[in-house]
């Protein structure tokens, strides 16, 4: 048989590339973005809890009626917005589901669909298989990873149909500030161009920042759709529990493709998260817990020779290794993970044209003795 890929250019994932390099060669995965320490076991019961109490066939597609209102409640504590439980919030497979949902609801061939790099390696491949082009605006890290906002509003012009942020910001660990947001709020109106605010890293934002969602703007809530996740929130990344929170309107046109997509996603889980979100301190202590991590990490690798500046957002750090090597940093990376025995992640291949910048991007969502014995061997580099 012969057949034309739709995805011709796509290959394995370097986060695949690395965890495979890092079990391989018994290396600390500091890589891939997942904890290696257990969730709450309040929650692993609270989901048992929900198939012994029969919660095992089919939710409604858009989400257990009692998890979409604890969104709901959510949304009104933190960013005092309203979305409706019943039309304006659906529960889907991830956040990756969701995103993908999204673009493949709007963008039709010929729509172009500005990405900011580097980028998390899900959007433009979506953007492609729906026929639309990326529009790439490439964010500097010599000036730490800022929008630059005269550049954005020269990339669009009628074609533009959509522009993703993603805030706290993966793989730098930047964040989004208040007149960012009103900066695309103002680019973006009285225009048709749809955003998609990805927001998974939302609990996780560092030295007293207040994380920018979306929903805060009105006039720029009224065209986004807000993806977030409670894999990244509740460290259960294999449960693939995600959201997003969109107008009405919008969410109608989302849940046309949701429905033949994956329907309706895991209910008993779905249950046991309604139920531990009922002490919204499991979502509100996540900032602490992970700066305490942050700082430990950083602290420990204060006198090696890789440069940083903290992370302000998510459960990534991005390292300088300019005063090690100017090796590229795919091959340091490897190097790194085959003879020193830790992995990471090259920025390069999230950027336009693989631009090497001498950065790796690090996991600190691990356990206090993973990040002593990382600390250990990045200090001896």
């Amino acid at each position: 048989m012969h057949h034309q890929s739709k995805l011709p250019n796509v290959g394995t994932t370097i986060f695949s590339v690395m965890s495979a390099l890092a079990t391989k060669h018994g290396a600390i995965n500091l890589s891939q973005g997942f904890p290696n320490f257990k969730s709450d076991q309040k929650l692993i019961d609270l989901v048992s809890k929900a198939m012994n109490s029969g919660y095992n066939h089919y939710a409604p597609m858009k989400g257990n009626s009692e998890l979409r209102e604890a969104i709901a409640k959510k949304m009104e504590l933190l960013y005092n917005s309203s979305y409706h439980p019943e039309n304006e919030i659906t529960v889907t497979a991830g956040a990756t589901q969701a995103i993908f949902t999204i673009i493949a609801t709007f963008i039709k061939p010929n729509d172009e669909v500005i990405v900011f790099k580097p980028a998390y390696d899900s959007y433009e491949p979506n953007v492609e298989l729906n026929g639309g082009k990326v529009i790439p605006i490439q964010l500097q890290a010599s000036d730490n990873f800022k929008v630059n906002w005269t550049e954005v509003k020269e990339s669009i012009n009628n074609q533009t149909k959509m522009i993703i942020i993603n805030s706290p910001h993966n793989p730098t660990g930047s964040v989004f500030s208040k007149d960012d947001m009103l900066q695309l709020e103002s680019i973006t109106r009285n225009t048709n161009i749809i955003v998609l605010s990805d927001e998974v890293y939302e609990h996780m934002i560092y030295d007293g920042e207040t994380h920018q969602s979306a929903c805060l703007y009105p006039y720029l809530k009224t065209r986004s759709f807000v993806v977030a996740s409670f894999c990244k929130t509740f460290h259960n990344t294999g449960w693939r529990i995600g959201y997003c929170c969109a107008p009405k309107e919008l969410m109608q046109e989302f849940l046309k493709l949701h429905q033949f997509n994956v329907f309706c996603i895991h209910h008993p889980t779905q249950k046991g998260i309604a139920d531990y979100m009922q002490e919204p301190k499991h979502y509100l202590e996540l900032s602490e817990f992970y700066q305490k991590k942050r700082n430990l990490f950083l602290n420990l690798i204060k006198d090696s020779k890789f440069k940083f500046t903290p992370s302000k957002g998510t459960y990534f750090q991005v390292l300088d290794y300019s005063e090690i090597t100017q090796e590229y940093d795919v091959e340091f990376a490897k190097r790194l993970t085959i003879e020193s025995g830790i992995a990471s992640i090259p920025l390069s291949v999230f950027n336009s044209n693989n631009v090497d910048n001498k950065v790796l991007r690090f996991c600190f969502a691990k356990t206090d003795d993973t990040l002593k014995q990382a600390a250990a061997i990045l200090n001896s580099i």
